[in-house]
C-alpha cells in the first residue's frame, strides 16, 4: 500500500465514490417500513381513519427527509469538506424548515389531521434516528466500513 494513498488513521481510500451518507440515509428511510405500522395503528385507534392517513403522510415526510440529507451530504462530502460541513449544519435546519413547510402545504391543500400528522413526524423522526444512531453504534451496519 503506497503511502500517499493512506490517511493518519489508516485506511486506504475506497476505490471510486462510496456514498456512505446517502447509504445511511436510505437505511434509515427503510427503517420507516417497520416503524410507520405501529404508528400508524396507534394513530388509527386515536384519531381514527383520518388519523391514520395523516400519520402515513407524517412518516413518508420524514423518511424522505432521511433519504434526501444522505443524499446532499454524499454529494458534498465528493466537493470539499467545508461543504460537507455547511450542509451538515445548514442542511439539518434547512431540512427541518423543508419538513415544516411541506407539512403546512398538505394541510392546506387537503383536509388532513394535522395533530397526527405533526405527532407521527416527530415521534417517527426521533425514533429513526435513535436506531439508525444505535445501528451504527453497534456496528451492524458493516457494509459501510471503509476498510
Amino acid at each position: 500500500m503506497d503511502a500517499d494513498k493512506q490517511d493518519m488513521t489508516g485506511y486506504e481510500p475506497a476505490p471510486g465514490p462510496v456514498d456512505i451518507e446517502a447509504k445511511l440515509g436510505m437505511a434509515t428511510a427503510r427503517r420507516a417500513l417497520w416503524v410507520a405500522p405501529p404508528l400508524i395503528l396507534i394513530v388509527a385507534l386515536w384519531r381514527g381513519g383520518a388519523g391514520a392517513a395523516a400519520a402515513a403522510i407524517g412518516v413518508a415526510i420524514v423518511a424522505g427527509n432521511f433519504a434526501l440529507a444522505g443524499f446532499l451530504l454524499s454529494k458534498a462530502a465528493v466537493i470539499s469538506l467545508k461543504l460537507y460541513h455547511a450542509a451538515a449544519l445548514g442542511g439539518f435546519l434547512l431540512r427541518l424548515m423543508l419538513i415544516m413547510l411541506v407539512m403546512l402545504l398538505i394541510a392546506q391543500v387537503v383536509d388532513v389531521d394535522r395533530l397526527a400528522m405533526g405527532l407521527s413526524a416527530v415521534v417517527s423522526y426521533l425514533v429513526l434516528l435513535s436506531w439508525e444512531t444505535v445501528a451504527v453504534a453497534r456496528g451492524e451496519t458493516k457494509e459501510l466500513e471503509w476498510s
